[in-house]
Order: structure tokens, then C-alpha cells, then sequence
């Protein structure tokens, strides 16, 4: 039995997993990110016992605790090195939540165990080299790699989201430009639509102008509004040039596609199938299958 805890910069969810990977009770209370971390830390061990409260076990039956954190890890000291979200920065992680639930604690990068997760539980099992991609806010990524999860020398192997794939109309987060987060996450998806709207383009979104979200746009796309179009192609275009580059690099068996953009289903899968089919260099040899993520707001827990 162990707990798993998704840290988020909106909320903190947290949950008791079974060997199995099935969450068998889950609960969440607000980040309130501005905090100094040791006020969320406490949060963070205050969820976890109150789980533990509430479930049929013991203390002793809990193996571990689990952490996904929105930036990186250092793994081995159980630092968060740096992350933008919660403006953290070489911030202490394990040895105070250690100290305060006298339980072991692991962390890691929330895409990477989001990716372990699937490997473990959902639809990249099976797979011994796998990327899992989560598109929300912005992009995340895992990689299994020969079977084990893949962060690096330094704890940055897996940030696809910062991977460069275009020349764009506004910055990322981390000061560079053409990051593959800005293409193809729900805000790049916002901003975009957002900005042809300022610009006067007519549109079925206009209604909704100042408070769009991606759901608005795909299903505008869906019902043939031309600027919902537009913008979900392009992120599906840029999206795969990052898929395609991945492919020449590490030729993985499969790609899955979680995080809330993800909710578009068979209608953004279906066209990112048949944009990488254009853009393989080897056109004869088979590439990884490309798949929607089955664990959902789950797998970061898991």
C-alpha cells in the first residue's frame, strides 16, 4: 500500500494506491502557492494522515509516499531544485515530509510519474521504450526508457514541453521562444484563438471572447467554426514536429497523450495519426502507436 500525491500549483491531491495501481481513496485541499513552502509541506502531511484516518489500514501498512512535483527533482536528495509554479527553488522535499509522517518519501518530476504510471497501469504497458505527453496548461513529458523512467544527468532529460519547434508569437514561461509548450497546450490553444479574436477575425468563438478554454475550441472545431479549426491544426501540427522528433530520436513503441487537452479524444488523436504519417523520414518503417492516457486526473497519484 502506498500514498501518492500529485502537487499542483491550484491544488494538492493526494491518494492511497494499492500494488495494483488502483486508487482506493483520494482527497484534495487548495496549494495556495504564494505560501512559503514549509505552510504547503505541512498541508501536504496533514492530507496524508487524514487519508490514512479515513482508510481501513494502519500507518504500518503504508510502504511508502509518493510525490509528483510541477518542475525539478533532484531525486537522490529529494530536493525540488526549481519550480515556477509554486516559486520554489532549491526547497527541502523529503527529509521534512519524512520527518513530519516517519514514512520513506520519493519525488519526481509529475509528468515523468505520471508516464511511470501509465507504463505501470495503463496504456503505455507493455511498451519497453515509451513518451508519455501530458497537455494542459502546458506540456509535459515522461520517458520509459528499456523499462525505467528517463530524467536525466540532471533532472531535465524529460522536459519536452521546452523542446523548440517553431518561431512563435509570444514567449514561454522559461524566457525562450518556440517552446512546444507554447504550440500545443490548452493556453497555447486560448492565446491563439484569443489573438485572431482581438484581431477581428469573425468566428463562433467571439460569444465567449475574454474567457475561452479548450473545450470551446474543439468543439467548435468539431462543428466547423474556421477559426476553431485553425487552432486546433495548428496545435496538432506543432505538436507533431515534437512527436516527429522524438521518433528520430528515441524510436519509442508507443506515445501517450494525457492532461486536459487530452479530453478531445479520437477527434485530436485521429489527427495527429495522420499529420505524423506525413512527416516520418522513414515512411516504410513502422512508428510507435500514438494513444489517449486511460488514468486520467489519476496517473499523477498513481
Amino acid at each position: 500500500m502506498y500514498i501518492g500525491i500529485d502537487l499542483g500549483g491550484t491544488n494538492i491531491a493526494a491518494g492511497l494506491v494499492d500494488d495494483d495501481g488502483v486508487v482506493l481513496l483520494k482527497d484534495s485541499v487548495e496549494t495556495k502557492a504564494t505560501r512559503p513552502a514549509s505552510d504547503i509541506i505541512k498541508d501536504m502531511a496533514e492530507l496524508v494522515n487524514k487519508i490514512i484516518d479515513e482508510s481501513e489500514f494502519s500507518r504500518s501498512n503504508i510502504k511508502a509516499v509518493g510525490i509528483g512535483i510541477p518542475g525539478v527533482a533532484d531525486e537522490a536528495s529529494g530536493e525540488v531544485i526549481y519550480c515556477v509554479n509554486l516559486n520554489w527553488e532549491k526547497v527541502p522535499l523529503k527529509k521534512p515530509l519524512e520527518e513530519l509522517l516517519k514514512l520513506p518519501v520519493i519525488i519526481g518530476n509529475d509528468a515523468t510519474v505520471a508516464g511511470v504510471a501509465e507504463y505501470g497501469a495503463g496504456k503505455m504497458k507493455g511498451c519497453k521504450n515509451g513518451v508519455f505527453l501530458t497537455l494542459g496548461t502546458g506540456v509535459g513529458g515522461g520517458m520509459i526508457i528499456d523499462g525505467k523512467a528517463y530524467g536525466g544527468s540532471h533532472g531535465v532529460g524529460s522536459e519536452i514541453g521546452h523542446m523548440v519547434v517553431g518561431d512563435n508569437f509570444y514567449d514561454c514561461n522559461c524566457g525562450r521562444n518556440g517552446c512546444l509548450e507554447t504550440f500545443a497546450s490548452a493556453t497555447a490553444l486560448i492565446k491563439y484563438a484569443q489573438k485572431e479574436l482581438d484581431l477581428g477575425r469573425k468566428s463562433n468563438l467571439e460569444e465567449h471572447s475574454g474567457r475561452l478554454n479548450a473545450k470551446l475550441i474543439f468543439d467548435g472545431a468539431k462543428s466547423g467554426d474556421e477559426l476553431s479549426v485553425e487552432t486546433v491544426d495548428r496545435l496538432v501540427h506543432y505538436l507533431s514536429i515534437g512527436i516527429s522528433n522524438l521518433i528520430n530520436i528515441l524510436d519509442p513503441d508507443c506515445f501517450v497523450i494525457g492532461g486536459g487537452v487530452s479530453k478531445a479524444g479520437d477527434f485530436l488523436i485521429n489527427k495527429v495519426r495522420k499529420e505524423i504519417e506525413g512527416m516520418k523520414s522513414f515512411a516504410s518503417i513502422e512508428s510507435g502507436r500514438i494513444e489517449i492516457a486511460t488514468l486520467e486526473n489519476d496517473a499523477g497519484i498513481i
